[in-house]
């Protein structure tokens, strides 16, 4: 029975830690908006449209260890140039660090930003009008949590 018992708790141990969350982006705008996984390599263009969201699981890189979710309100963005919001996270055990950014302007200026974990004890990431307000946005979560950015929030 012993053994029967260890078992079971090793068992629920190794299921408990594998339970992993998934970064998401919601569109709330009233356009279209593009993203693309990044991270060694880079995925396929994703097209968001209003109302619809993007999802994957936590995972990481070997070579770069994070991801990056860049998004654009262009379909050819992430190649000219154009303002970029990227949404980062990095799996570290049981952890999962998130954070929000801006390359080359302000993709969603004027519009509010807002990344919510699904476990409310966890920090948000609000950006009032679209941009930083400033000082480090990287925030720490469990990697069984959900984290969902939401554009023009």
């Amino acid at each position: 029975m012993q053994i029967l018992t260890t078992a079971i708790l090793a068992t629920s141990i190794a299921t408990s830690t594998l339970a992993i969350g998934n970064a998401k982006v919601i569109n709330n705008c009233a356009d279209n908006i593009y993203l693309w996984s990044v991270s060694s390599t880079q995925g396929a263009m994703q097209t968001i449209s209003k109302g619809a969201s993007y999802s994957e699981p936590f995972h990481t890189d070997n070579k770069t260890g994070g991801i990056a979710l860049r998004i654009t309100r262009f379909t050819d963005g992430l190649f000219n140039g154009r303002p970029q919001t990227t949404l980062s996270y990095s799996l570290d055990g049981n952890n999962i660090w998130y954070d929000l950014s801006d390359a080359f302007g302000d993709a969603f200026s004027g519009s509010k930003l807002e990344v919510v974990a699904s476990d409310a004890a966890c920090p948000k990431i609000t950006w009032a009008q679209g941009v930083s307000p400033g000082g480090s946005q990287t925030k720490v979560c469990q990697a069984n949590s959900d984290v969902a950015l939401t554009t023009c929030a």
